[in-house]
Protein backbone atom coordinates (compact mmCIF):
# COMPACT_ATOMS: atom_id res chain seq x y z
CA UNK A 1 0.00 0.00 0.00
CA UNK A 2 1.42 3.72 -1.34
CA UNK A 3 2.27 5.41 1.94
CA UNK A 4 0.18 9.38 1.77
CA UNK A 5 1.88 11.91 1.23
CA UNK A 6 2.46 14.68 4.36
CA UNK A 7 0.12 17.81 4.00
CA UNK A 8 0.94 20.54 5.06
CA UNK A 9 -1.21 22.58 7.21
CA UNK A 10 -1.90 25.61 8.81
CA UNK A 11 -4.11 27.48 11.12
CA UNK A 12 -4.80 31.09 10.12
CA UNK A 13 -6.04 32.91 13.51
CA UNK A 14 -6.10 36.55 14.84
CA UNK A 15 -6.41 37.61 18.40
CA UNK A 16 -9.31 39.83 17.29
CA UNK A 17 -12.01 39.71 14.59
CA UNK A 18 -12.25 42.32 11.66
CA UNK A 19 -8.38 41.95 10.59
CA UNK A 20 -9.07 40.08 7.49
CA UNK A 21 -8.20 36.31 8.67
CA UNK A 22 -10.70 34.75 6.55
CA UNK A 23 -9.42 36.88 3.16
CA UNK A 24 -6.11 36.28 4.40
CA UNK A 25 -7.14 32.22 4.21
CA UNK A 26 -8.92 32.10 1.28
CA UNK A 27 -6.35 34.00 -0.60
CA UNK A 28 -3.64 32.19 0.46
CA UNK A 29 -5.46 28.96 -0.78
CA UNK A 30 -6.00 30.19 -3.95
CA UNK A 31 -2.20 31.43 -4.78
CA UNK A 32 -1.26 27.95 -3.67
CA UNK A 33 -3.86 26.25 -5.82
CA UNK A 34 -2.03 28.63 -8.66
CA UNK A 35 1.02 26.94 -8.21
CA UNK A 36 -0.13 23.62 -8.69
CA UNK A 37 -1.19 22.49 -5.09
CA UNK A 38 -4.34 20.92 -4.28
CA UNK A 39 -5.45 22.82 -1.40
CA UNK A 40 -8.58 22.56 1.08
CA UNK A 41 -9.88 25.32 3.52
CA UNK A 42 -12.04 24.49 6.67
CA UNK A 43 -14.07 26.89 8.02
CA UNK A 44 -13.15 26.16 11.53
CA UNK A 45 -15.29 28.99 12.95
CA UNK A 46 -18.21 26.18 13.76
CA UNK A 47 -21.37 28.08 14.98
CA UNK A 48 -20.10 31.25 13.03
CA UNK A 49 -18.62 30.65 9.83
CA UNK A 50 -18.56 32.83 6.77
CA UNK A 51 -15.83 31.18 3.95
CA UNK A 52 -18.84 30.28 1.67
CA UNK A 53 -20.09 34.02 2.13
CA UNK A 54 -16.41 35.44 1.33
CA UNK A 55 -16.33 33.23 -1.70
CA UNK A 56 -20.10 33.42 -2.89
CA UNK A 57 -20.81 29.74 -2.12
CA UNK A 58 -24.72 28.65 -1.21
CA UNK A 59 -23.66 25.36 0.41
CA UNK A 60 -26.88 23.16 1.01
CA UNK A 61 -24.84 20.82 3.65
CA UNK A 62 -22.05 22.27 6.21
CA UNK A 63 -20.10 20.11 8.84
CA UNK A 64 -23.53 20.42 10.97
CA UNK A 65 -24.89 17.36 8.34
CA UNK A 66 -21.87 15.39 8.94
CA UNK A 67 -22.20 15.70 12.82
CA UNK A 68 -25.12 14.61 12.40
CA UNK A 69 -24.25 11.89 9.80
CA UNK A 70 -26.95 13.34 7.44
CA UNK A 71 -24.43 13.40 5.21
CA UNK A 72 -20.54 12.31 4.44
CA UNK A 73 -18.06 14.74 4.08
CA UNK A 74 -17.23 14.09 0.78
CA UNK A 75 -20.73 15.73 -0.01
CA UNK A 76 -20.09 18.28 2.20
CA UNK A 77 -17.01 19.61 0.75
CA UNK A 78 -17.76 22.20 -2.25
CA UNK A 79 -15.52 23.51 -5.42
CA UNK A 80 -15.02 27.28 -4.64
CA UNK A 81 -13.40 30.16 -7.19
CA UNK A 82 -9.77 30.01 -7.72
CA UNK A 83 -9.50 26.31 -7.81
CA UNK A 84 -9.81 25.11 -4.24
CA UNK A 85 -12.35 22.81 -2.07
CA UNK A 86 -14.16 24.45 0.61
CA UNK A 87 -15.41 22.69 3.69
CA UNK A 88 -18.09 24.68 4.90
CA UNK A 89 -18.97 25.48 8.37
CA UNK A 90 -21.97 26.49 9.72
CA UNK A 91 -23.71 29.80 10.90
CA UNK A 92 -25.76 30.87 14.26
CA UNK A 93 -25.48 27.29 15.81
CA UNK A 94 -23.52 27.74 18.89
CA UNK A 95 -24.00 23.90 19.61
CA UNK A 96 -21.24 23.45 17.00
CA UNK A 97 -18.40 25.36 19.06
CA UNK A 98 -19.31 23.25 21.53
CA UNK A 99 -19.43 19.43 20.26
CA UNK A 100 -19.88 16.53 22.60
CA UNK A 101 -17.11 13.44 22.88
CA UNK A 102 -19.45 11.71 20.15
CA UNK A 103 -19.75 14.27 17.84
CA UNK A 104 -15.73 14.77 17.99
CA UNK A 105 -15.85 10.89 16.96
CA UNK A 106 -17.72 11.58 14.32
CA UNK A 107 -15.60 14.30 12.66
CA UNK A 108 -12.56 11.83 13.14
CA UNK A 109 -14.35 9.01 10.83
CA UNK A 110 -15.40 11.92 8.65
CA UNK A 111 -11.64 12.97 7.78
CA UNK A 112 -10.37 9.78 7.66
CA UNK A 113 -12.82 9.05 5.01
CA UNK A 114 -12.24 12.01 3.07
CA UNK A 115 -10.76 10.65 -0.60
CA UNK A 116 -9.74 13.73 -1.47
CA UNK A 117 -6.02 14.41 -2.72
CA UNK A 118 -4.64 17.61 -0.55
CA UNK A 119 -1.30 19.44 -0.58
CA UNK A 120 -2.47 21.64 1.54
CA UNK A 121 -5.03 22.23 4.33
CA UNK A 122 -5.60 25.82 5.76
CA UNK A 123 -7.77 25.95 8.59
CA UNK A 124 -9.79 29.50 8.85
CA UNK A 125 -9.72 29.57 13.07
CA UNK A 126 -12.61 31.91 14.92
CA UNK A 127 -10.84 34.59 16.48
CA UNK A 128 -10.00 34.87 19.73
CA UNK A 129 -8.51 32.73 22.36
CA UNK A 130 -11.39 30.01 22.91
CA UNK A 131 -10.94 26.42 23.31
CA UNK A 132 -11.60 25.70 19.44
CA UNK A 133 -8.82 27.90 18.09
CA UNK A 134 -6.44 26.29 20.74
CA UNK A 135 -7.25 22.96 19.71
CA UNK A 136 -6.92 24.05 15.83
CA UNK A 137 -3.69 25.70 16.58
CA UNK A 138 -2.25 22.75 18.51
CA UNK A 139 -3.33 20.38 15.50
CA UNK A 140 -1.60 22.38 12.36
CA UNK A 141 1.95 22.18 12.02
CA UNK A 142 1.97 26.21 10.88
CA UNK A 143 -0.12 28.63 13.07
CA UNK A 144 -0.46 31.91 11.08
CA UNK A 145 -1.07 35.01 13.39
CA UNK A 146 -2.28 37.52 11.49
CA UNK A 147 -2.06 42.00 12.66
CA UNK A 148 -2.95 44.86 11.36
CA UNK A 149 -2.69 47.92 12.59
CA UNK A 150 -4.69 48.47 15.64
CA UNK A 151 -3.54 48.59 19.22
CA UNK A 152 -6.31 45.86 19.90
CA UNK A 153 -4.55 44.28 16.86
CA UNK A 154 -1.37 43.76 18.66
CA UNK A 155 -2.56 43.44 22.12
CA UNK A 156 -5.06 40.65 21.54
CA UNK A 157 -2.25 38.88 19.11
CA UNK A 158 -0.17 38.88 22.12
CA UNK A 159 -2.37 37.47 24.50
CA UNK A 160 -3.21 34.53 21.75
CA UNK A 161 0.51 33.88 21.52
CA UNK A 162 1.11 33.97 25.07
CA UNK A 163 -1.65 31.77 26.01
CA UNK A 164 -0.53 29.10 23.03
CA UNK A 165 2.87 29.62 24.32
CA UNK A 166 3.01 28.68 28.05
CA UNK A 167 -0.34 26.98 28.06
CA UNK A 168 -0.17 24.38 25.35
CA UNK A 169 3.61 24.64 24.36
CA UNK A 170 3.61 26.66 20.95
CA UNK A 171 6.73 28.07 20.33
CA UNK A 172 6.99 29.14 16.74
CA UNK A 173 4.42 31.84 14.93
CA UNK A 174 4.13 33.02 11.91
CA UNK A 175 3.22 36.80 11.65
CA UNK A 176 1.03 38.19 8.48
CA UNK A 177 0.51 42.20 8.42
CA UNK A 178 -2.77 42.64 6.77
CA UNK A 179 -3.84 45.66 5.42
CA UNK A 180 -0.68 48.01 5.54
CA UNK A 181 -0.08 51.06 4.25
CA UNK A 182 3.30 50.14 3.01
CA UNK A 183 5.83 47.29 3.80
CA UNK A 184 7.57 49.06 6.33
CA UNK A 185 4.62 49.51 8.51
CA UNK A 186 3.91 45.88 8.42
CA UNK A 187 7.42 45.58 9.17
CA UNK A 188 6.93 47.58 12.24
CA UNK A 189 3.78 46.51 13.27
CA UNK A 190 6.45 42.50 13.44
CA UNK A 191 8.33 44.95 15.35
CA UNK A 192 6.01 45.72 18.07
CA UNK A 193 4.87 42.59 18.38
CA UNK A 194 8.56 41.06 18.83
CA UNK A 195 9.18 43.74 21.42
CA UNK A 196 6.85 42.15 23.61
CA UNK A 197 7.33 38.69 23.18
CA UNK A 198 10.80 39.07 23.57
CA UNK A 199 10.48 41.01 27.00
CA UNK A 200 7.86 38.37 28.40
CA UNK A 201 8.00 35.10 26.58
CA UNK A 202 11.24 33.29 26.80
CA UNK A 203 10.80 30.64 24.47
CA UNK A 204 8.78 32.26 21.51
CA UNK A 205 9.91 32.49 18.03
CA UNK A 206 7.89 35.04 15.28
CA UNK A 207 8.98 34.55 11.81
CA UNK A 208 7.59 37.60 9.34
CA UNK A 209 5.46 36.41 6.51
CA UNK A 210 5.60 39.64 5.00
CA UNK A 211 2.88 42.39 4.49
CA UNK A 212 -0.58 42.97 2.43
CA UNK A 213 -1.44 46.07 1.34
CA UNK A 214 -4.41 47.99 1.65
CA UNK A 215 -5.34 47.87 -2.04
CA UNK A 216 -8.77 48.88 -3.53
CA UNK A 217 -8.70 46.26 -5.75
CA UNK A 218 -9.11 43.65 -2.44
CA UNK A 219 -12.12 45.76 -1.75
CA UNK A 220 -13.53 44.86 -4.95
CA UNK A 221 -12.62 40.96 -4.77
CA UNK A 222 -14.24 40.91 -1.72
CA UNK A 223 -17.28 42.84 -3.20
CA UNK A 224 -17.29 40.67 -5.82
CA UNK A 225 -17.33 37.40 -3.52
CA UNK A 226 -13.96 36.42 -5.36
CA UNK A 227 -10.47 35.73 -4.27
CA UNK A 228 -8.13 39.11 -4.98
CA UNK A 229 -5.88 36.66 -6.96
CA UNK A 230 -8.27 35.29 -9.01
CA UNK A 231 -10.51 38.28 -9.96
CA UNK A 232 -7.38 40.72 -9.92
CA UNK A 233 -3.77 39.07 -10.26
CA UNK A 234 -1.87 41.40 -11.01
CA UNK A 235 -3.07 43.88 -8.30
CA UNK A 236 -0.52 44.79 -5.79
CA UNK A 237 -2.50 42.39 -2.56
CA UNK A 238 -2.31 39.45 -5.14
CA UNK A 239 1.24 39.97 -5.83
CA UNK A 240 1.61 40.10 -2.03
CA UNK A 241 -0.36 37.04 -1.74
CA UNK A 242 1.30 35.20 -4.47
CA UNK A 243 5.11 35.79 -2.70
CA UNK A 244 3.75 34.94 0.68
CA UNK A 245 2.68 31.46 -0.17
CA UNK A 246 5.82 30.51 -2.68
CA UNK A 247 7.91 31.46 0.59
CA UNK A 248 5.40 28.90 2.93
CA UNK A 249 6.16 26.82 0.04
CA UNK A 250 9.57 25.87 1.20
CA UNK A 251 8.92 25.89 4.52
CA UNK A 252 9.89 22.48 6.50
CA UNK A 253 7.67 19.68 5.54
CA UNK A 254 6.77 17.07 8.00
CA UNK A 255 7.89 13.65 7.92
CA UNK A 256 5.20 11.66 9.58
CA UNK A 257 2.16 11.49 9.96
CA UNK A 258 1.57 14.68 11.47
CA UNK A 259 0.83 15.90 7.88
CA UNK A 260 -2.05 13.55 7.91
CA UNK A 261 -5.67 15.09 7.71
CA UNK A 262 -6.58 11.79 9.98
CA UNK A 263 -3.90 13.01 12.32
CA UNK A 264 -4.67 16.20 12.26
CA UNK A 265 -8.27 15.84 13.72
CA UNK A 266 -6.99 13.35 15.96
CA UNK A 267 -4.68 15.78 17.03
CA UNK A 268 -8.05 18.61 17.15
CA UNK A 269 -10.44 16.67 19.35
CA UNK A 270 -7.90 15.10 21.74
CA UNK A 271 -9.02 16.39 25.15
CA UNK A 272 -6.79 17.71 27.67
CA UNK A 273 -6.99 14.60 29.65
CA UNK A 274 -5.24 12.80 27.19
CA UNK A 275 -7.85 10.39 25.83
CA UNK A 276 -7.04 9.29 22.37
CA UNK A 277 -10.78 9.45 20.47
CA UNK A 278 -8.83 8.20 17.27
CA UNK A 279 -7.96 5.16 18.99
CA UNK A 280 -11.80 3.80 20.31
CA UNK A 281 -12.65 3.96 16.32
CA UNK A 282 -9.91 1.71 15.36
Amino acid sequence: MTKPKPVRVLAVTSGKGGVGKTNVSVNMATAFAQMGKKVMVMDADLGLGNVDVMLGLHPRYNLSHVISGERNLEEVVLDAPGGIKVIPATSGQQYMAELSQAEHAGLIRAFSELNSEVDVFIVDTAAGISDGVVSFAKAAQEVVVVVCDEPASITDAYALIKLLNLDHGIHRFRVLANMAQTHNEGRLLFSKLVKVTDHFLDEVVLDFMGSIPYDKYLLKAVKMQRPVVDAFPNAMSSRAFKEIAQRADKWPMPTAADGYLEFFVERLVQRSTGDDLFSQLL
